[in-house]
């Protein structure tokens, strides 16, 4: 048969397969998330997340130094403080569990980058993501403490934030904030687009931040709108964000896509607890090989359109990396 076009030539070996790629993975777009929990002495395993422990700030030097030896470049810090109450004071307390963490890595460890998120679920006795008036959380009472507690992670040592709320308006007031006190050189990652997920479950049980009532629909996305995201990351554009987010990710796929194609902004993705937690609960049951499919659920993110990847799995791609599973 005379065939002038055979894609196969191009999948003869490993050799051309790697040359030809169209999405390439590196450690440098990894950056994992980690809890540190408030006290001294703490390195507890999550149950709800096989392999993930929470630490606290004077043991956080253990998993830094697996992060560091790794090739992971960056990490997502979450606190969860030991006293909670209806405004999440310890949010921007100055000597509060992140901004210890904050201090402690930055000594140890000032090549790292670190990340926070600022939000305000782990820290209100409700759980809830702000203020409340009532039973509804109210949005421009809000943005005064997301504002409070950005700039107290900034003075205490992070080099980024990250709104994870949700509230309208919330990247305009941390700029202006950060702004006021001279940190006009520190970028925000904006959770622009983070929608009302059942795959959370996990983190909420990691974090201790789950609702105390009702849910989180009044101000995170509705799963069902695409177009929604495009205004919503426009907004946060609008308003000096430096980075935009999708979460999550896998099930979000042509969102990433949809946002990656209407900014010049860097876009992360969020690959969440329950995502993690599918993939590892199916390689215990030996349903499937859990690097395999790791690698490849990563691949299909940045092949989507994200530059930077929010994933529990940042070490150990960073090895399959290394390795040449994936790359």
């Amino acid at each position: 048969m005379e065939l002038i076009n055979r894609p196969r030539r191009l999948r003869a070996n490993p050799s051309i397969r790697k040359m030809v790629r169209e999405t390439r993975l590196s450690k440098a777009a990894l950056i994992y998330p980690i809890f540190v929990e408030e006290g001294c002495g703490i390195v507890t395993p999550i149950p709800s997340l096989e392999g993930q422990t929470r630490y606290s700030p004077d043991t956080l030097h253990l998993e830094l130094e697996k992060v560091r030896k790794a090739g992971v470049p960056a990490v997502l810090l979450f606190g969860i403080p030991a006293h909670k109450d209806q405004y999440g004071s310890s949010a921007w307390a100055e000597n509060g569990v992140v901004q210890q963490a904050l201090r402690a890595a930055k000594r140890d460890f000032p090549d790292l980058y670190l990340i926070t998120d600022v939000c305000m679920c782990e820290y209100t006795s409700h759980g809830h993501c702000g203020i409340l008036d009532g039973r509804e959380v109210d949005n421009d009472k809000t943005l005064e403490v997301l504002a409070k507690t950005a700039l107290s992670h900034v003075q205490a040592g992070a080099d980024m934030v990250a709104p994870s709320d949700m509230m309208d308006g919330r990247i305009g007031a941390i700029r202006e904030r950060l702004d006021r006190y001279g940190f006009v050189n520190t970028p925000i990652m904006s959770y622009a687009v983070k929608y009302a997920s059942a795959f959370y479950g996990p983190f909420r049980e990691a974090a201790g931040s789950a609702p105390a009532f009702g849910d989180r629909r009044s101000y995170q996305m509705d799963p069902h709108n695409r177009r929604e995201a495009v205004r919503e990351a426009a907004l946060d554009v609008e308003q000096g964000a430096d980075i935009l987010m999708v979460k999550p990710a896998l099930s979000y796929l042509d969102v990433i896509h949809e946002v990656a194609g209407s900014f010049d902004l860097p876009l992360a993705a969020y690959s969440v607890s329950g995502e993690y937690a599918m993939i590892k609960a199916a390689a215990k049951a030996g349903l499937m090989d859990e690097a395999a499919v790791a690698c490849e659920a990563a691949m299909s993110i940045f092949r989507a359109g994200a530059d930077i990847l929010i994933t529990y799995y940042a070490k150990e791609l960073a090895g399959w990396i290394d390795e040449g599973r994936i790359g």
